[in-house]
């Protein structure tokens, strides 16, 4: 199995987008890290930003 190279990301946000977040990754049976990444591909693709190298994230979309 190959492994995946990652960065970290620290944020700060709101206590109440934090609970959003964690409760839109448990519906999805996500990890919060997942839910972002996956949020931050979709927000990307829907603008069409470019994502250069795009691995490891959950191929499946609803559009």
């Amino acid at each position: 199995m190959a492994t995946t190279k990652t960065a970290t990301l620290t944020i700060r946000i709101e206590p109440s987008l934090k609970d959003a977040l964690r409760k839109a990754a448990q519906t999805e049976h996500r990890s919060i890290s997942n839910m972002m990444a996956v949020m931050i591909r979709d927000h990307c693709i829907k603008n069409g930003i470019a994502i250069e190298n795009l691995q490891g994230l959950d191929q499946h979309q609803e559009h």
